[in-house]
C-alpha cells in the first residue's frame, strides 16, 4: 500500500522539477520553496485582517470577522501542538510570538463585548 504512494510522490517531484526547468529556460520567475514561517505568516496575516487590524487587500478597508479570526488563531494553536518537537528553535519561537500577538489582539477586541 505504501509503494503506490511513493510512486505518486516521485512522479510529482519529477513533474515539478521539469516545470521549474521550463520556467528557468523561458526566463520566467520561479516560485519560492515552501517555508514553515511563510505558511504561519500567511495564516496570521489573514487572522489580522479578520481582527480588523490590517486592511482587507480586496476592499482596502478594515473589516472584522471575529469568528473567523478565532478559528484561524485556534488553527495556529493546533498547528503548534501538532508540530511540537519537529520545529527548529527559530520556528518554535516564531510560532509562539505570532500566537501571543494574535491572542492579545483578539482579547483586546472582545474584552468589552461579552459584558
Amino acid at each position: 500500500m505504501d509503494e503506490p504512494n511513493k510512486n505518486i510522490d516521485e512522479n510529482w517531484k519529477e513533474a515539478a522539477e521539469k516545470e521549474k526547468a521550463n520556467l528557468e529556460k523561458e526566463g520566467k520567475p520561479i516560485p519560492p520553496e515552501p517555508d514553515f514561517s511563510f505558511f504561519v505568516t500567511t495564516l496570521s496575516l489573514q487572522a489580522s485582517i479578520d481582527l480588523g487590524v490590517v486592511s482587507n487587500p480586496a476592499t482596502n478597508k478594515k473589516e472584522e470577522n471575529l469568528v473567523q479570526a478565532k478559528f484561524l488563531i485556534d488553527t495556529l494553536g493546533m498547528l503548534k501542538e501538532k508540530t511540537k518537537g519537529n520545529l527548529t528553535p527559530e520556528e518554535a519561537n516564531f510560532m509562539e510570538n505570532v500566537l501571543y500577538e494574535l491572542r492579545m489582539q483578539y482579547i483586546a477586541k472582545t474584552q468589552g463585548r461579552n459584558k
